[in-house]
């Protein structure tokens, strides 16, 4: 990824980036003994969000942390060239500038630009010299059932309209039928198509029927060369859950153990509030370790949620409240 890390002064450093994920070979013992104890994951989140309470000065830090992670976001089917640049403009400026002045944080932007194949050259023109990437949904989202040819087509072509990022989404039907084999291949493929632009797996877990699946389908595309994996479209009726990032993190964790490989990993959907942002984070940091805190390995997918952070910090700065209509995202 590569998105800059900004000084409170407001001078931009490189990241320092993870060398990409190169995949291995499928190793099908390992993803079959994987296993998911629901009632222990149900229980380890339940407690998640009593187990850390940062406040004031910290609280605000941790939210301007949280906005550098965010993949701003409009997924929507009447988006037009208007919304994009005005979505743009707001990931170059997330917060007003007397609050980012206040805060010490001028310069701050949001991770990236999460947007459809055909506003990507928008996008990448609106965004051009801030560092920010671009992201590009693909391979028919949100269900993933275009003709294959034609995901890998898709794919090409948002590559070659300048998104460094490609949000794929993988075919459940190869999770519920434990063909393991297909899921590898089909996600080595779209890896290689993706070139030097990295490549989020969208696992749509809320459709995949178990954490065991979960965790197995996450294996399987870390094997394959992702370079994150990603909880849902945000288009599902179960998005981003802490029991599914759980889950989905161990095998993360669990991965780079065996491999030494870092891979990162997305939220996304259903995180509209400060307060679960906070939550994230300290699972991530709980979970496995502050180099996860950074915008090359992990991200939340969000639109409202970059509005609620704003609030709060309006209200950590002036003691007031402000309207959320005051705090539009486009």
């Amino acid at each position: 990824m590569h998105t800059p890390t900004t000084t409170a002064e407001g001078h931009q450093l490189p990241t320092a980036l993870e060398s990409r994920n190169p995949g291995m070979a499928l190793d099908l013992d390992w993803v079959r003994s994987a296993q998911a104890n629901t009632s222990a994951i149900e229980r380890r989140a339940k407690t998640l969000p009593g187990r850390r309470s940062v406040k004031k000065d910290y609280q605000a830090a941790w939210l301007c942390k949280a906005i550098s992670l965010i993949d701003l976001t409009t997924l929507s089917g009447d988006d037009s060239q208007g919304r994009v640049e005005r979505l743009c403009a707001k990931a170059k400026q997330p917060v007003r500038a007397d609050l980012l002045e206040a805060l010490g944080m001028t310069g701050l932007t949001t991770g990236a630009v999460c947007v459809y194949h055909d506003m990507v050259e928008t996008a990448v023109g609106a965004l051009q010299g801030s560092g920010i990437p671009v992201a590009a949904v693909s391979t028919g989202f949100p269900a993933g059932l275009s003709p294959y040819h034609l995901r890998i087509t898709e794919i090409g072509e948002s590559v070659k309209a300048g998104a460094e990022e490609i949000d794929i989404v993988i075919t459940r039907r190869h999770v519920l039928q434990g063909n393991w084999q297909a899921l590898y291949e089909e996600l080595a493929e779209m890896r290689a198509a993706c070139g030097d632009a990295h490549v989020k797996a969208i696992l749509a877990t809320g459709e995949l029927g178990t954490l065991r699946n979960v965790a197995r389908a996450s294996l399987v595309c870390m094997m394959a060369g992702a370079d994150f994996i990603k909880t849902s479209t945000g288009k599902e009726s179960v998005n981003a859950t802490l029991p599914v990032s759980l889950v989905m993190i161990r095998a993360i964790r669990d991965y780079y153990e065996r491999t030494g490989f870092r891979v990162g990993y997305k939220p996304a959907g259903g995180i509209s509030k400060a307060k679960d942002a906070l939550v994230y984070l300290s699972l991530i940091k709980d979970e496995l370790g502050d180099r996860w805190l950074q915008p090359d390995l992990f991200r939340f997918g969000a639109s409202s949620l970059l509005g609620d952070i704003e609030r709060q910090l309006e209200h950590h700065v002036t003691g007031h409240y402000s309207a959320s209509y005051r705090h539009a995202m486009a």
